[in-house]
């Protein structure tokens, strides 16, 4: 018995209403970065290994998915290897691996092109990446981003412009949201404070489950990482900050005055809050000490966004990295940017039913093959009405009624067009509204003129 065809855990596929549904997701966030003067790129799917590799911190590198080199790729490889750590096995076996992301190859890519590029580059992407994580609702192995950077800047306003933007985003798409912010320079200035500086990769990749496991199992992960109980103890009461927005800030302020990098942060926080705030914004601002998004790379603002009325992880993130491009051998280059989580946003979606009406009509008028002539007049009338920009189709088969009305209905087309022989000798063409049932006839002359304004 031939086994049953299967997608690979943690992917999916996505059949034709599902894709217009995507695409509506696509070009609504397409068309504000456009609005907000992004300019398009695409990268590889995969990427050598020297590019990925370091850039995600300890967890990050773990979820990569490796590609084994082509041919004989056991050739030269040692047979102690076989038997020891799946890591280095991995390392003499595969040079090249799929993207976790589009920052990383983004990176590369500026420092692959620099002398073709205007700084500061604004850069939107829009692919698929790949992760070898856990399956779970709301966490695939196969996803897209939506990605928009600026490099080549250290203004603060690039942060507030990408915080408009994930507002237009939302607003655009009809879905409540809260940004929660953050700075990389305020939880180092944390880990300073704590007495503990270099363990903040420790610290940072901790406090960002604190949502998931719960204060007191990140406190006993910080412990197994090396953390003294007194720097553990220290740390709950800078996690536990409380008020509004500006309260918090001030608090943070006054508990980090004798770090410079902690008050930098600081800082540079209360630049984007007030300037965002004077602006304003349809989602929820909201200030998150705990927010450390798990990533090596950031240096300064990080920014997540949640669902206010889905329960699912964040459905977009992003930050600040000033050093990125250094590691590829291009030092002194700052970034900023966001990515939106086309997939989660497309559940919170599905899950609220917030897709404009028409969403998944591909065709808008199908004509009935009634076979001969009325075939012939119908297909010469599909053709006038497609170069017109409307949408519509013909039956392929000269079927029974009923069957080309059942297949009509099946696609959700709105109308159903019918040339028999009494509309031929007529020069006219019946429509049949799907949805109420009412059926119209037409002069031929006149068929553009009612698919264009119905």
């Amino acid at each position: 018995m031939a086994t049953k065809p299967t997608t690979p855990k943690g992917t999916r596929d996505f059949g034709p209403v599902e894709m217009s549904r995507r695409n509506y997701i696509f070009d609504t966030i397409r068309e504000v970065f456009a609005l907000y003067g992004y300019r398009q790129i695409e990268t590889p799917a995969m990427e050598n290994l020297s590019t990925l590799m370091g850039k995600y911190g300890e967890e990050g590198d773990k979820l990569l998915f490796k590609i084994l080199n082509s041919g004989d790729f056991m050739r030269g490889v040692d047979a102690a290897l076989l038997e020891g750590e799946p890591a280095r096995l991995a390392a003499k076996l595969c040079d090249r691996g799929m993207r976790y992301d589009l920052t990383v190859p983004f990176a590369r890519f500026v420092v692959q092109h620099r002398d073709e590029l205007q700084l500061p580059f604004k850069r939107y992407q829009i692919q698929p990446v790949w992760r070898a994580d856990r399956p779970q609702k709301g966490r695939y192995r196969e996803f897209y981003q939506c990605d928009a950077d600026v490099v080549g800047s250290d203004s603060l306003i690039n942060e507030v412009e990408l915080l408009q933007l994930i507002d237009e985003v939302f607003r655009r798409l009809h879905v409540r949201v809260a940004i929660k912010l953050n700075n990389r320079k305020i939880l180092a200035g944390i880990a300073e404070l704590i007495g503990a500086p270099d363990k903040l990769i420790d610290i940072t990749v901790a406090i960002d489950k604190i949502d998931k496991i719960g204060i007191e199992n990140v406190e006993k992960e910080l412990a197994e990482r090396g953390l003294s109980p007194e720097s553990i103890a220290a740390l709950r009461p800078l996690l536990a900050v409380d008020g509004s927005v500006s309260e918090r800030l001030a608090k943070l302020a006054e508990l980090l005055r004798s770090s410079e990098t902690g008050s930098k942060g600081v800082e540079e926080l209360r630049f984007v809050v007030d300037n965002t705030q004077k602006l304003g914004l349809d989602a929820v601002l909201d200030l998150d000490v705990s927010l450390a998004r798990g990533l090596n790379y950031y240096t300064g603002t990080i920014i997540e966004v949640k669902a206010l009325d889905v329960e699912i992880g964040s459905i977009t993130g992003g930050g600040r990295y000033d050093n990125l491009t250094g590691i590829f051998g291009l030092p002194g280059i700052s970034g900023v940017g966001i990515s939106f989580g086309a997939d989660r946003i497309y559940d919170v979606l599905n899950a609220l039913d917030l897709y404009p009406d028409g969403t998944g009509m591909s065709t808008k008028v199908l004509f009935a093959n009634f076979g001969g002539e009325s075939t012939a007049a119908s297909l010469r009338l599909v053709k006038e009405l497609r170069a017109k920009g409307i949408s519509a189709d013909i039956y392929p088969d000269a079927s029974k009624m009923k069957k080309q009305i059942t297949y009509a209905n099946a696609l959700n087309v709105p109308y159903f067009a019918m040339i028999g022989d009494d509309e031929l000798a007529a020069g006219k063409v019946t429509v049949k509204n799907m949805q109420t049932g009412e059926q119209t006839p037409l002069d031929m002359a006149a068929a553009a003129n009612f698919f264009e304004n119905n």
